[in-house]
């Protein structure tokens, strides 16, 4: 009788564990579901013509961000800025960003054209390069961990006359004055000349077309050793192809796209080899994907205590990421092309002005200002 009752007691005892890991089971599940409910979209900000003209906002484009943060000022719904521009470090730019818009932005926030390149650091990392463009070029390189990098301006300067319309170019003057003719310095100069540069990085658009070009070709079609006979072109990367974009002046400015095209074109009249390159920045799917890895790292950080959600950064998916950009050829093309999770939507106040959806490149979505595309966004994902 007494085991009996011992079987009888083990039995409801085993029972009760049943129905507990069961329920805890129901509820892990509805909690993880919970969890990967939230924050399961992100957004993907164009900067020029979307949310800057120049350096003044566009319309109520502040406002617009500021709703994308807690009344704390904590980061509510995880975006990024994924433009094609650069020339400054990520860091600098998000700076420069939190003031200018009266938001706190993470540099991890600011993916520019030129961010792709930190993955080429292990093959570049103690090799000779040139950076070209606006900016601070090589400050950008050497931040990405490139420990042996020049900018065009400071490498032209060791070469006499390989610019032939130097000498009216007074704004040049302030970048050569800080040579001298020291033994040291023109030791340098001497291992500048015999030094081979492996690859060249256009960083940003460049500043002087006509020297740029000149100095490039010198580069690329002698194996890296200007006014050296012809050799094997050594790598070239461009952080972008942007044809245009919209800057300041109404009508759209010349990208660096159009400065690929210059280069191109006049390296394949030269040359008996076609100029080879990659390019990088949008609509290269890889920047999309790219894109979406940073924004999951964003969603990690910015998540609760709760232990649910640092659980839901190993194993979160968006469901919808945000596309907002004004350039249907670049914008637009690089979320169709990346497919899902991707949803575009296209704004009126840039380069695209048009009052029917792009023929070629038609956006998910057409608005008037980036305004109106986090309303939709918030309202779509939110109530």
């Amino acid at each position: 009788m007494r085991l009996q009752k011992i079987a009888s007691v083990l039995k409801n005892r085993n029972r009760k564990q049943q129905l507990f890991t069961t329920a805890f089971s129901r509820s892990f599940s509805q909690l993880l579901s919970q969890s990967q409910s939230r924050g399961s979209f992100g957004i993907a900000f164009d900067i020029d013509g979307v949310i800057l003209r120049g350096e003044s906002p566009i319309g109520a484009s502040p406002r617009a961000l500021q709703r994308l943060y807690h009344p704390s000022g904590a980061l509510r719904i995880p975006f990024i800025f994924l433009t094609n521009g650069g020339g400054f470090r990520e860091s600098k730019r998000a700076m420069e960003l939190s003031t200018l818009l009266g938001v706190h932005i993470s540099p991890l926030q600011v993916v520019q054209g030129h961010t792709p390149f930190k993955q080429l650091v292990n093959r570049f990392e103690n090799e000779f390069v040139v950076a070209v463009g606006k900016g601070e070029p090589a400050a950008v390189m050497s931040e990405y961990g490139f420990k042996n990098v020049l900018s065009i301006d400071e490498y032209t300067s060791y070469f006499d006359g390989i610019d032939p319309l130097a000498q009216y170019k007074t704004w040049t003057i302030k970048q050569t004055a800080k040579h001298s003719s020291t033994s040291e310095q023109t030791t340098t100069g001497d291992q500048i000349h015999s030094q081979r540069v492996q690859a060249a990085f256009i960083v940003s658009d460049s500043v002087d077309w006509s020297r740029d070009i000149q100095v490039l070709c010198d580069i690329l079609r002698t194996g890296g050793l200007p006014g050296r006979e012809i050799g094997h072109q050594p790598h070239l990367y461009f952080a972008s192809d942007d044809l245009a974009y919209q800057a300041a002046f109404p009508s759209e400015r010349l990208g660096m796209g159009a400065f690929r095209i210059a280069l191109e074109s006049v390296f394949n009249r030269i040359h008996p080899k076609p100029l080879e390159y990659t390019s990088f920045g949008k609509p290269n799917p890889f920047v999309f994907k790219n894109a979406e890895t940073v924004l999951k790292q964003l969603s990690s950080l910015h998540c609760g205590t709760d232990p649910m959600d640092h659980m839901n950064a190993e194993i979160h998916h968006f469901t919808t990421l945000y596309m907002i950009g004004d350039n249907p050829s670049v914008d637009i093309r690089g979320a169709r092309q990346a497919g899902r999770p991707w949803f575009s939507i296209l704004t009126r106040t840039g380069v695209f002005k048009g009052t029917e959806n792009y023929t070629e490149f038609p956006a998910d979505l057409v608005v008037n200002t980036v305004e109106d595309a986090v309303d939709y966004i918030l309202r779509k994902e939110c109530t």
